[in-house]
């Protein structure tokens, strides 16, 4: 072992998540589980690019109003 080797620091944040994983050992299954139920889903692609030939195309200006404002 070198004598420069200085000792492994640990920030506040690793600390507090390494704390809260020992007192919570259900807590990254809880994580995974949500997860799942928001994230990881089977995706249909031939849906998916119906959906996309279906959009339509954004106006340049999406607040502009047609309505024409002046004198006539």
């Amino acid at each position: 072992m070198s004598i420069f080797r200085r000792p492994d620091y640990q920030s506040d944040a690793t600390q507090f998540i390494n704390q809260l994983k020992a007192n919570r050992p259900e807590l990254e299954n809880e994580q995974r589980a949500g997860r799942a139920l928001l994230w990881d889903k089977k995706v249909d692609r031939k849906l998916w690019s119906g959906y996309r030939a279906a959009r339509v195309a954004q106006r340049p200006y999406v607040y502009q109003t047609d309505v024409q404002t002046g004198a006539d």
